[in-house]
């Protein structure tokens, strides 16, 4: 029976998915596998049994990527699965960044218990007057599955939209209006747009990305988004921006320390993905992740491992290799098979970056003999016997 712990609650329609041959656990160091959404696993021992782990979201900055790949640990997470929640948030620090809602309201609390509130406000609401966002250019930097809703929502609502990502995938050319402008250069963006969102990874090539130099490069009065990553955008550099009147608004998702406190911050408590939808879509998503590939060996959506699937086993054994992508690796590999007398009846080899992947259906059962024999090849981290 596998043994499945949560790091996180995670929502009851995805857990129901789990058979009676998986039993959930409390204890993360006796488990098989593992479902997470933001609690982070850097300061755990990882686990000598651990196969997978499931984030059920789509940043994966609260694991330790390369350790589990070295301890051939399949990290999955779930892309897209949050993509509508996170959007319909975005249109809203849209709408706060261009109208003084936030202000207008804590205002109102400040003269409620006034007799004459009425005349108050039609006095002093002149102090909250704001912008309409028809017509203003917007700029969405990274059009992965957020970005893209993002950017056809704006389109929809009257925008001028500009779309960067030299990396766009396929299936979001695909989804992209055919209204929105694509940039190969970012400053482009920075120089052209009233209003900025930034959805990519965070990663060693995006951290502050959003810095001085950008700052200086963007229009005056211009309104940040940050829905994506506290760490994209240099916080000194924004201060900066925004007493010089650079930046009108910083609308951002991640609030810190010193964020929290400036003015002209619009701080939401990290509320993008925060809908029940979302967390039954990611809930759903990462347990069927699991599911597939400790059941069938098959990987979809990993991080730190290739994808591969070979559906479901219709040989009489699988095996499934986590290793280095190194040279020889498959010519070691099928030795061993030889060398037991094994006929491998499918094969399917992938890699990305340093590590790979590799799926055997084979015409018997897997022997212990053949798993210890590939188990000890140089650069193989991990063996298992999935039928």
């Amino acid at each position: 029976m596998m043994k499945i712990s949560c790091l996180n609650p995670i929502a009851a329609v995805g857990m129901q998915l789990f058979t009676d041959a998986y039993e959930k656990v409390d204890d993360f160091a006796a488990s098989d596998a593992a479902l997470v959404r933001s609690a982070s696993v850097h300061e755990l021992k990882l686990p000598d049994q651990l196969l997978a782990i499931a984030r059920a979201g789509a940043g994966v900055n609260n694991i330790p990527l390369d350790k589990c790949a070295e301890k051939g640990i399949v990290v999955f997470n779930t892309p897209g699965a949050n993509a509508n929640g996170v959007k319909e948030a975005v249109l809203a620090g849209l709408f706060l960044g261009a109208r003084d809602i936030v202000g207008g309201v804590n205002w109102v609390q400040t003269v409620k218990e006034d007799p004459n509130v009425a005349k108050l406000v039609e006095k002093g609401k002149k102090q909250f007057a704001g912008t309409e966002i028809m017509g203003k250019k917007i700029g969405v930097i990274g059009l992965g599955a957020i970005g893209v809703l993002v950017a056809n929502a704006c389109v929809a609502l009257g925008m001028k939209v500009y779309g960067y990502d030299p990396f766009i995938s396929v299936d979001a050319a695909w989804n992209l209006s055919k209204d929105i402008k694509h940039i190969a250069n970012v400053e482009d963006i920075y120089t052209n747009c009233d209003y900025i969102t930034v959805h990519v990874p965070l990663m060693d090539s995006t951290k502050k990305m959003i810095n001085a130099d950008a700052f200086a490069k963007m229009k005056d009065g211009v309104i940040v988004l940050n829905f994506a990553r506290d760490l994209l955008v240099d916080d000194d550099a924004l201060e900066a921006a925004i007493a010089a009147g650079k930046v009108r608004k910083y609308i951002t998702d991640f609030p810190n320390a010193k964020t929290a406190q400036m003015n002209g911050v619009v701080a939401i408590p990290h509320l993008g993905a925060s809908t029940e939808e979302s967390e039954d879509n990611c809930a759903v998503m990462a347990v069927k992740e699991l599911r597939d590939y400790l059941e069938n060996g098959n990987i979809t959506h990993s991080v730190n491992y290739p994808a591969c699937d070979m559906g479901i086993c219709k040989a009489a054994g699988r095996i499934t290799i986590c290793h280095k992508n190194i040279p020889n690796m498959l010519g070691q590999l099928t030795g061993a098979c030889a060398a037991e007398g094994i006929n491998i009846e499918d094969m399917t080899n992938k890699s990305k970056g340093d590590w790979a992947y590799t799926m055997m259906d084979i015409g018997s059962e897997v022997s212990e003999a053949l798993v210890e024999k590939l188990a000890a090849i140089n650069g193989v981290v991990k063996v298992r016997k999935v039928k």
